[in-house]
């Protein structure tokens, strides 16, 4: 057993779950090649004394069953899972996909469906707002090849972003929570962005390996119908087995309403077009990790590259909730460090960071040179 692997299950149960005697933990694992973490994760949770589930699950076989059932077969996924995340008070989900591209192929009304009768009601409904949880990826050739890495690169690379000092990031935040919860409006700037939006009376969460790891944000929401202008999301996007990227976006009053990306246009507008929240903004969000600085197509890495913000489309979370409901909660990247054309970000008037890096001196500490 990598001893790595033994460290990262211990954060999992003891610091981002915080595991109890007695208590009902569900590790849910998407792919086969993560069975050597879920099984130290059984082992030391349940020499905790807690009661551990484990449920096995594939891609592969979710496109086999959305390529063919009607909407009751695929509403009547939820019906059992729901139950069983009703008894949970903690879950951890582990993603280990061979191909991230698996879901592209099925038909958008059946992507629609699975989305509001399974992931919404047993995911966006009771997991999140009902257990102490926490997801994370697995390292394995396909994520390797996503980051143009080869895979024991990358698994260094990987255990260092997910084992690093949470704690300390943790204090390092607080000064930036601080000041998004005194400040009014926003202003950002930068190629293809000429946004502004409130961020008044909205609380701002830190995000320091609670329920990511990865982890390494601070959030807040937008009120709701107040941003305005244009903005160009410059990572790329992975949702439901399609790439997208740049993403540009217009606003007023709140709501998109104008999306491009180039060939996925109308696969894009089509995402903003399952509900109404789908195109009101329920997240914004700064990146922030030091170990993180590129894209890979995975949004569990990508939100959190340093120099970063990101906003999501659709659901608010309950933490911050400005009132946006939705099926979907999909996280969209700009990347603002000279690398990828620079920008700025204000709160009210006053210039807070600049290509990437914080100004003022007590958010420094948030800089990536301060924070490994």
């Amino acid at each position: 057993m990598d001893p790595r692997t033994t460290r990262l299950a211990e954060v999992l149960v003891h610091y981002s779950c915080g595991v109890k005697k007695g208590e009902n933990l569900l590790v849910e694992g998407f792919g086969f090649e993560a069975l050597d973490l879920i099984g130290e994760i059984v082992r030391i949770a349940t020499r905790k004394g807690a009661n551990v589930f484990y449920e096995l699950r594939h891609d592969t076989l979710v496109r086999t069953l959305l390529q063919h059932a009607n909407e009751d077969q695929i509403r009547a996924q939820a019906k059992h899972p729901l139950l069983q995340m009703k008894d949970m008070q903690c879950y951890i989900g582990i993603r280990a996909a061979a191909n991230i591209a698996e879901l592209a192929d099925v038909p958008a009304q059946k992507q629609r469906w699975y989305t509001t009768h399974y992931r919404k009601p047993v995911h966006l409904e009771q997991r999140v707002r009902h257990t102490r949880w926490v997801g994370l990826r697995y390292p394995n050739n396909s994520m390797a090849q996503a980051a143009r890495m080869p895979l024991q690169a990358f698994e260094d690379f990987y255990y260092s972003v997910c084992t690093m000092d949470y704690a300390a990031m943790s204090r390092a935040m607080n000064p930036l929570k601080r000041l998004m919860e005194k400040t009014d409006r926003v202003e950002i700037k930068g190629p293809g962005t000429d946004l502004s939006f409130s961020i008044k009376g909205l609380p701002a969460i830190k995000c320091d390996g609670k329920m990511n790891i990865p982890d390494g944000e601070i959030f807040t929401a937008p009120v709701r119908e107040s941003m305005n202008g244009t903005v160009r999301f410059n990572a790329g996007s992975l949702l439901e087995g399609t790439v997208y990227g740049p993403i540009d976006l217009t606003f007023k009053k709140g709501k998109v309403v104008k999306a491009e990306s180039g060939a996925n246009t109308r696969k894009l507008n089509e995402v903003l077009d399952r509900d109404e929240g789908a195109r009101y903004v329920g997240e914004f969000s700064f990146g922030i990790n030091p170990h993180i600085h590129e894209p890979i197509l995975d949004i569990l890495f990508d939100e959190k590259i340093a120099g970063s913000f990101h906003m999501a489309v659709g659901n608010a979370y309950d933490e911050c909730d400005n009132g946006n409901k939705s099926a979907i909660h999909w996280d969209l990247i700009q990347i603002q460090t000279p690398a990828f054309g620079g920008g700025e970000i204000r709160f009210d008037g006053k210039l807070i960071r600049k290509d990437g890096l914080f100004l003022p001196a007590a958010l420094q500490g948030l800089n990536p040179e301060k924070l490994k």
